[in-house]
Parts: C-alpha cells; structure tokens; sequence
C-alpha cells in the first residue's frame, strides 16, 4: 500500500501542468527567491538538456546522459524520472531525480566531501606513525 506522492498538496500530474510561476510560489522562500531572480546560463543550458532528453526518451530512444555542474539548480517537475550526472569537485555523480527531491537543489545529492577512514599505522603512513612497536 504506497501512498502517492504530493507536494504542499498537488499531486506530481498536477504540478507537471502548472505554469512556472504558479510552482514558484509553492516552493520555500530560498528556492523562490532564487528562481524569481532568473536562471543563470549554465541553469538555461541544463533546463534545455533536460527538456531535450525528455522528448527523445518519449520518442522511444533510450536517456541520453546529462552532465552538469550546475550544483546550484533548484529541482524542478520536469526533472522527475531522469538521471543527471552532477560534478562533485572530482567526479560525475549519478543522481536520480525521485518527486520527493522536488524543491531541493542538485548539488545536495552529490556530496562534494567523504569521510576519512585512515588505515593502520605502519607502511606507508606518515612519519610519525612509521616507528609502531612490533608485537
């Protein structure tokens, strides 16, 4: 028993028709304020890719691969469904849009840092650590 999916209370069909501007003032005031500004141009050449991928996954072709760096960019409907590679610093990360993801930015699902697990003293560690006691 799933429960489907709404956003402040319109359901992910409804959402997909509703002007932009109407959108706009159900996300939160950061997000609002953001896209009330204005899409920046890597935003715009994003937006495109994706309207671009979305057309020919309807067509029948398979997803072609969308890479961004573009960590600023608010998720929006149409992205539902997709799969964006978004750069982290080092790497491409595949991020797959879900609708719970709606509102949030990007770069949030693609962790820029990782937890450091340092391995046993000895060889190859630093120098202080090279002169452990044998046992």
């Amino acid at each position: 028993m799933s429960r489907e999916f709404t956003y402040r209370g319109y359901t992910l069909e409804e959402l997909l028709e509703m002007p932009m501007d109407q959108f706009i003032q159900l996300l939160p005031s950061r997000q609002r304020r953001s896209l009330l500004r204005g899409l920046t141009p890597a935003q715009m050449k994003l937006l495109a890719k994706v309207r671009k991928a979305k057309k020919l996954i309807e067509s029948g072709k398979r997803q072609p691969m969308i890479k961004t760096h573009a960590r600023d960019m608010i998720i929006l409907p149409e992205m539902v469904g997709l799969t964006i590679h978004v750069y982290n610093g080092k790497q491409f990360v595949p991020v797959e849009i879900r609708p719970e993801m709606i509102g949030h930015y990007l770069g949030e699902f693609a962790p820029t840092t990782v937890r450091v697990q340092h391995g046993a003293p000895g060889l190859k560690a630093t120098r202080s650590s090279m002169f452990v006691a044998l046992k």
